[in-house]
């Protein structure tokens, strides 16, 4: 299509922000905790990096989370990010992913879990991936408001590209990749010096259960220094690794962006 040509413009970026945040609830940082006694609890994490001049560069991020309880044991609770790369008003990256789990009885040391994620990615050309399962989380840490969780889950993932030329040649010809995972989590939070500094984490890795080559790790890192009550200043830290990447690309991102976290609690 005519529209979607190799440069793309700073108001182009901020209609598809604006189209984000109108899919994803806004009273939405992922790091929170589901066995939380709160009914309800939200952020909104912002953070980027902007430089003009000889050389322009912008790299956005939004990310997002909601938990709330649809009945006295169960807590649902949804992670949305979205990332945005340009360079010299060339688009590089734009990368939604939405992370949606259920959890039963996650006040317990340990719970199932129920789990359904979509994401898209643009420079790794993936129109589509999707991914169903369902676990079980264990409770390491839980004082105050420090926390330390692991999880184990299988799921079945269906990913469709906009090419077929791998950097594995046993995938080579085919723009669709179907396998079943197993996934490692590790998930925490916590409150630094009296509170004036917060840490958070979420990492997993998620192996193939058929196809030794194909795997891929996901490690979010969160620096934050409390302003207000609603409000804290954040530094993220985001380090992705995919094993089967269309040919010619590098299997490995990283992002450090700096912005803030607003509060619902």
């Amino acid at each position: 299509m005519q529209l979607f040509k190799a440069q793309y413009s700073s108001e182009y970026f901020m209609n598809r922000l604006w189209y984000y945040f109108l899919l994803v609830p806004f009273c939405l940082s992922a790091q929170i905790d589901e066995s939380d006694t709160l009914n309800i609890k939200a952020n909104l994490s912002l953070t980027g990096f902007w430089q003009g001049g000889n050389v322009e560069t912008l790299i956005f991020r939004a990310s997002s989370a909601v938990s709330f309880k649809p009945w006295k044991k169960g807590v649902f609770k949804t992670q949305n990010s979205y990332v945005y790369q340009e360079f010299g008003k060339e688009k590089a990256d734009e990368d939604i992913l939405s992370l949606n789990f259920l959890y039963i009885n996650p006040e317990r040391r340990i719970y199932p879990l129920f789990l359904g994620f979509i994401s898209t990615n643009f420079r790794r050309k993936i129109d589509v991936r999707y991914l169903a399962g369902a676990g079980v989380s264990f409770q390491v840490l839980k004082k105050k408001e420090n926390w330390l969780k692991f999880s184990i889950s299988t799921e079945y993932e269906g990913t469709s590209f906009s090419d077929n030329n791998f950097n594995f040649s046993q995938y080579d010809g085919s723009q669709n990749i179907n396998t079943f995972r197993a996934t490692l989590w590790v998930n925490g939070k916590y409150h630094l010096i009296k509170d004036k500094l917060i840490l958070g984490h979420e990492s997993y890795f998620q192996p193939s259960l058929q196809y030794g080559n194909n795997y891929r790790w996901r490690s979010d890192i969160s620096l934050e220094l409390p302003v207000w009550r609603f409000l804290n200043l954040r530094v993220n830290y985001l380090n992705t690794f995919e094993s089967v990447v269309i040919e010619g690309q590098k299997q490995g991102d990283q992002f450090l962006t700096f912005g803030f976290t607003f509060k619902s609690y």
